[in-house]
């Protein structure tokens, strides 16, 4: 006899996470607590992602909605199981012993308690990205896990420094140096074929060089040190990242690293220097309110409430402008690129609905975006837009994303192997020796 399906309670913050969750369960049935749409509710209003989200998955409900979905329950398409929206249930004693509040969580609680109950033939579990609920959870003895869609599991990734081939044939190297369009990457015997637009440095006896392998001509290519608008290269990383930052065959880019690796100003750096190419450059970043406060609390009218989470954007900005004489044209030059509204520095999600053709999109603090929120953004790219997506997976804001989750690690996972794809991890710091100590150690 085959094994019964599961009954999988959700918490609201998957709903959040991901409006279409409802339908990664396979064979097995969803069931929502009625006060999960209570809390949605409170999210619909607003022009955030999240509460996109929420407007998003109210629409999903409104097509399968019926009086089946409080009883019978609704498919959720063929092979799949049923939805269910489960009223209201009483705490239980076991319950009561322990949380005497009546919240929100709690009552979600309560449903998941009910159907571990009701159906002890069958395997319950609450999907809930609040680690606190899933051990409240536990402590119940029911099952808890976290949303698992969309998680990667190699996140060892984004710890390595840029790999080193040792042994190379110096005979090799010099050739590499002579011929700038690059030699055949077979003529290099590597153990494993490159990835594409993979970098790293190659090493003989007495000679070594930074390249990286080119997928459309399968040749190993030097990759030079350059500098975009007066801003240069400290160590190998940061000139791995502006070559990717600056290759037109490359439109999707990734760079990781922690704070004051230069992740964003070089990325400005390039998007300035390649101007000329692009009819626009867009730097937004996603607003995460510190302490679960709404900008509402914060002073001001809305360029006032925004201004403290964009200000980290204009400080790169700034460093990039200190290259240059007040006077002189590139200066000058900016300050007319942020008049005419061609440099735009602004929080995402007053993004949506802009066109982004011929745009140099820069996405900072990518890692406090889901996945489902980094998809929407690079789906929405016209012809001739270059994305590049920085972030820190160290360093997480949201209380519902971890290293594995979030989007940024999701999307460097996903891409990794395409052609127009490059993802760079930059370790070392560059601010000053005090951040780098602090960054390090505390």
């Amino acid at each position: 006899m085959s094994e019964k399906p599961k009954i999988f309670v959700l918490d609201t913050n998957v709903i959040l996470h991901d409006f279409k969750c409802i339908y990664n369960f396979q064979e097995n049935d969803v069931v929502i607590p009625i006060i999960v749409l209570e809390e949605l509710d409170q999210f619909k209003k607003g022009s955030s992602l999240i509460n996109f989200h929420a407007r998003e998955f109210m629409r999903e409900l409104d097509s399968l909605a019926g009086e089946k979905l409080f009883a019978e329950g609704v498919s959720l398409g063929e092979k799949a199981g049923k939805l269910f929206i489960e009223p209201g249930k009483k705490f239980s004693k076991e319950m009561k012993v322990s949380f005497e509040e009546d919240t929100a969580d709690h009552r979600i609680l309560a449903v998941a308690d009910f159907y571990t109950q009701k159906h002890k033939d069958r395997i319950v579990v609450l999907i809930s990205q609040d680690i606190n609920l899933r051990m409240k959870a536990k402590s119940l003895k029911i099952a808890s896990e976290d949303y698992e869609t969309g998680k990667i599991e190699n996140v060892e990734q984004f710890n390595k420094e840029v790999p080193t081939f040792d042994n190379c044939d110096d005979s090799l190297i010099s050739k590499l140096y002579q011929a700038d369009e690059g030699i055949a990457a077979e003529e290099f015997k590597f153990s494993e074929k490159p990835v594409s637009n993979d970098y790293f440095v190659l090493k003989g006896q007495n000679s070594s060089a930074l390249a990286t392998y080119v997928p459309t001509d399968k040749i190993i290519r030097r990759v030079n040190k350059h500098s975009a608008y007066n801003i240069r290269p400290r160590n190998a990383e940061q000139t791995f990242a502006l070559d990717a930052l600056l290759n037109p065959a490359i439109s999707l880019v990734s760079l990781t690293g922690k704070a004051g690796t230069g992740k964003t100003l070089l990325a400005l750096a390039a998007a300035l220097q390649l101007l000329k190419d692009f009819e626009q450059i867009l730097l937004a970043r996603p607003i995460v309110p510190l302490s679960n406060k709404d900008l509402g609390f914060l002073p001001g009218d809305e360029q006032a409430k925004i201004g403290p989470y964009m200000q980290p954007l204009f400080d790169n900005l700034s460093v990039i402008k200190q290259q240059f004489g007040r006077q002189s044209k590139d200066y000058q030059r900016i300050e007319e690129l942020l008049k005419e509204e061609k440099l735009i520095i602004t929080p995402l999600a007053y993004i949506r609905g802009r066109s982004l053709s011929k745009s140099y999109f820069i996405i900072d603090e990518a890692q406090n975006l889901t996945p489902h929120e980094v998809k929407t953004i690079i789906t929405r790219a016209g012809e001739g837009t270059k994305m590049i997506f920085t972030g820190d997976i160290n360093q997480i804001d949201s209380p519902y994303l971890d290293k594995k989750s979030n989007g940024l690690s999701y999307l460097t996972d996903r891409m990794k192997g395409q052609d127009i794809f490059a993802h760079v991890n930059l370790v070392k710091g560059e601010r000053s020796y005090l951040a780098e100590l602090a960054s390090d150690l505390l």
